[in-house]
């Protein structure tokens, strides 16, 4: 950890190459647009770095050493942007913009805007999102062959993914217990049109260099506790970064081993971010449903009405679907549920959008009132 107070004048975009590939941050993942977005912070001189790790009202970030241009993994205090919503908040995989002469410590001051973000709503009944990770490529979704997988619960981590932006990639963890991968592996591929599904095996390497292959770039690790994803995580970083617990043997759920996001580079070139076990998944609006349910979106377009609701209407491609078993009465009431959830998003959203304008209305004719002139809409 190098000392902020004492920091050289020195051009964290141009230290020992004036390209973008050559900056110590390529390994994160830097790119020549990244150097053009923050050209204009450099020169207010500030230093681009990368979030690994999120704690309360801190973080730890990967930046260049102004002194001897190295990596080094930093402290900074995220409070300067931190008291935004929770989506604007600085997380695991964002591009971080730091000011290393702040005091009491190095801090955050701007964000670069993400490429993609992993959005879910809050638990409860608050309709709040919470990123999960930020600025990644690829959205692994783990699922345990121990146990039967969810198709429900995978389908409802397509729709987050997608939403995302990212491309989503579903990995069947624990091959290894099973005799009958391929079979399951070919029900999980019925409910993810156009998604890689692979079978995998930490235990034996089953399946681990093709993983590598298919997630470039930044990939963002997302599943149930027990699912196997820290031991995934160690299998492709190549040593034991993470703390790994045995599920129950009981019903093969596990505990919550990881307790916050982590970016770990990884050897072959790219990064992984981890995460904690997700118990609830609660959808916040958007498309990804529609491209989760990709067949059922083919299957609509050869209804007689473009409007149909897919109910009563005379001439319904997905109710002839589902009559004669090629759409399983399952996934439509899957899709279903979770149309109602973006509906009941949407909602609250426009609500909420609705009832800042009022406050900020309230707060301009109180000021003006209280200024003696004249309020005006």
């Amino acid at each position: 950890m190098f000392n902020a107070a004492s920091v050289p004048s020195y051009s964290p975009l141009s230290a020992s190459s004036s390209s973008a590939e050559d900056s110590p941050l390529s390994r994160y993942g830097w790119t020549p647009e990244h150097t053009q977005l923050f050209a204009p912070l450099a020169e207010a001189g500030l230093f681009p770095a990368r979030i690994v790790r999120v704690d309360r009202g801190q973080c730890d970030a990967v930046l260049a050493d102004p002194e001897t241009v190295e990596l080094r993994t930093v402290r900074l205090d995220t409070r300067p942007v931190g008291d935004a919503d929770m989506i604007n908040c600085p997380c695991t995989g964002d591009w971080a913009a730091v000011d290393l002469n702040a005091q009491p410590m190095a801090a955050v001051s701007a964000l670069l805007p993400r490429s993609t973000a992993i959005i879910r709503k809050v638990a409860g009944k608050r309709s709040d999102g919470q990123v999960l990770a930020a600025n990644v490529d690829t959205v692994l979704i783990a699922a345990s062959l121990a146990v039967d997988p969810d198709l429900g619960r995978i389908e409802r981590f397509l729709a987050l993914a997608w939403e995302s932006g990212a491309e989503p990639l579903v990995v069947l963890t624990k091959a290894d217990l099973v005799d009958d991968a391929e079979f399951i592996r070919a029900d999980v591929e019925a409910v993810a049109p156009g998604v890689t599904v692979l079978v995998v095996s930490a235990e034996t390497g089953e399946g681990i260099d093709v993983l590598r292959a298919c997630a470039p770039g930044t990939t963002v690790v997302i599943g149930q506790s027990g699912v196997g994803k820290s031991t995934l995580t160690n299998a492709l970083v190549g040593t034991e970064v993470m703390v790994v617990q045995e599920a129950r043997s009981v019903d093969q759920k596990g505990r919550h081993t990881t307790t916050t996001r982590e970016l770990t580079a990884l050897p072959g070139g790219g990064v992984l971010i981890d995460t904690p076990g997700l118990r609830e998944v609660g959808l916040y609006g958007g498309e990804g449903v529609d491209l989760a349910f990709a067949d059922i979106a083919e299957l609509a377009e050869d209804c007689r009405f473009h409007d149909c609701s897919h109910n009563t209407e005379p001439g319904c491609a997905v109710r002839a679907a589902l009559a004669d078993g090629t759409l399983p009465q399952r996934r439509m009431d899957s899709y279903l549920k979770l149309q109602r959830e973006n509906e009941w998003i949407a909602s609250r959203s426009d609500a909420r959008v609705a009832k800042a304008r009022l406050n900020k209305w309230k707060t301009i004719t109180k000021s003006m009132r209280a200024a003696g002139g004249p309020v005006k809409r």
